[in-house]
């Protein structure tokens, strides 16, 4: 605009042109709307003072906590009588305008009146606003109702305490189902720094159980959180080696509070190492079992009129859960006690189960023929020692296990065995086989007890045929 109209004299613009806004005018008043919509936007109540105490700002939230609106607040003088009772006007005046005074922010708890003439108790920030001289020039305060700030405040020290001082893993997974973070007990628990581990495929970190954690993860994001823990058996990668581990998992599915739709920001997995627990159950039940079983040997033995059958009976109720397959050799001959020199022990085949469809034991060795067994043998060293002997072929090719088993004289598929040996009144007996295939694990510790006690029983069963056979 030109000077003239600026002095209110005319010049050659005719009188129907517009108005236009005067040049400084533009930018503030644009500058004035944007401020008035952040301070709407905002999630928490803000007013200001001036630095008499009156009321300049006073945005949506405020509205809606108190009831007030921007027009009945905006203009007062302090807030007595409306905003707070007038008993303690003063005391909440003070403490509010003593920020202008103050450096920082000033943090004060106190109640408020609402318009229908309740009151809430409301947690507030203020500090001074500075004018373009520094000087102060009033005062801002950004106020919550104490409930909704105390919620805030809980939700973040669990965040914090989760991911510093939990006694469980907890691993937040993103969308592309890689760890975005990670607490200190889960980095232990998978082997790894918990930076180290940031934005890492899931099949990096662990060996096994992979396919089955990311199979739960998808779920989760696709379904939302299952309505119980999940145990899953998984393989981590250590130094000694790989650790076979069982880990108790809880899963949340994690969306975005700021977005007007649900949009899924990962998945919150916590698990729990529960492997010694499992893995204690899993003894019991099998002792459980085996004890069962023995039970029930010797209630069906106790029934059999030949003791040979008693001990095939024996061995078929040994084998359930046990072994695919098992052999009873005895001792070819008298035995003699173990003061007398030992003549080289030839062992017969007296039982077998069944190499190809399962079934009870056979019966064999009628016509009292040796077994091949080649010098050190398993079933000839545990006759020699007297104690259990284990053996396995290890890891080898398919073929070259079939000729291991094969030259034993035990079935093609056999790659774990386990032998002990038969005693009775002090004297060797025989040897009794349990054989595993490629599809189970190595017998163990606790394996072989349990072989030790079905050979007592087996050996206690020939040893009365014996006596029986001579009478």
């Amino acid at each position: 605009m030109s000077a003239s109209r600026r002095s209110g004299t005319t010049d050659e613009v005719g009188p129907d042109e517009p108005e236009q806004p005067e040049e400084s005018e533009q930018p503030d008043r644009d500058g004035s709307d944007l401020l008035a919509a952040l301070l709407d936007g905002m999630d928490a109540a803000l007013c200001a003072f001036d630095a008499d105490g009156a009321v300049t700002h006073w945005n949506r939230e405020a509205e809606r906590i108190l009831g007030w609106t921007a027009s009945e607040a905006v203009g007062r003088r302090g807030l007595a009588g409306w905003a707070v009772r007038s008993a303690d006007a003063e005391e909440v005046e003070g403490r509010l305008l003593s920020a202008m005074n103050a450096p920082g922010r000033q943090v004060h708890e106190f109640a408020l009146l609402t318009k229908d003439g309740g009151r809430v108790l409301v947690r507030t920030q203020s500090a001074a606003v500075r004018g373009t001289d520094g000087k102060p020039a009033g005062v801002y305060c950004a106020f919550s109702e104490v409930h909704a700030q105390i919620d805030l405040e809980r939700s973040i020290a669990l965040s914090e305490a989760l991911f510093e001082d939990a006694s469980w893993g907890v691993v937040l997974v993103d969308a592309d189902l890689r760890p975005a973070v990670v607490n200190a007990h889960a980095a232990r628990a998978l082997g790894t720094g918990r930076t180290s581990a940031l934005g890492r495929p899931l099949g990096e970190l662990l060996a096994q159980g992979v396919e089955e954690l990311e199979s739960a993860l998808t779920h989760v994001l696709a379904e939302g959180a299952p309505p119980a823990p999940a145990e899953i058996w998984v393989g981590v990668r250590t130094p000694d080696g790989e650790r076979r581990r069982c880990w108790r998992c809880g899963f949340v599915r994690l969306a975005s509070p700021l977005a007007e739709e649900p949009v899924p920001l990962g998945v919150g997995w916590l698990f729990q190492d529960v492997t010694e627990a499992k893995q204690g159950e899993q003894e019991a039940s099998v002792l459980r079992f085996r004890t069962n079983q023995l039970h029930r040997a010797a209630r069906a033995a106790a029934e059999c009129e030949d003791p040979t059958e008693a001990a095939t009976v024996h061995l078929d109720f040994a084998l359930a859960g046990f072994a695919d397959h098992a052999l009873i050799d005895r001792i070819a001959g008298a035995t003699a006690p173990e003061s007398e020199p030992a003549a080289p022990v030839r062992l017969v085949r007296l039982a077998s189960t069944p190499s190809g469809a399962p079934g009870p034991s056979l019966l064999a060795g009628r016509a009292g023929l040796p077994v091949r067994y080649r010098e050190g043998h398993p079933a000839l060293s545990c006759v020699d020692r007297a104690s259990t002997v284990r053996a396995g072929v290890g890891s080898v090719p398919p073929d070259q296990a079939r000729e291991w088993a094969l030259a034993r004289q035990w079935p093609g598929d056999a790659v774990h065995a386990l032998c002990a040996v038969l005693r009775s009144r002090g004297r060797n007996l025989g040897v009794v086989t349990f054989l595993r295939g490629a599809g189970r694990t190595p017998f163990e510790r606790a394996d072989a007890s349990y072989a030790e006690d079905v050979a007592v029983r087996i050996a206690a069963a020939l040893d009365l045929a014996g006596l029986v056979g001579r009478e």
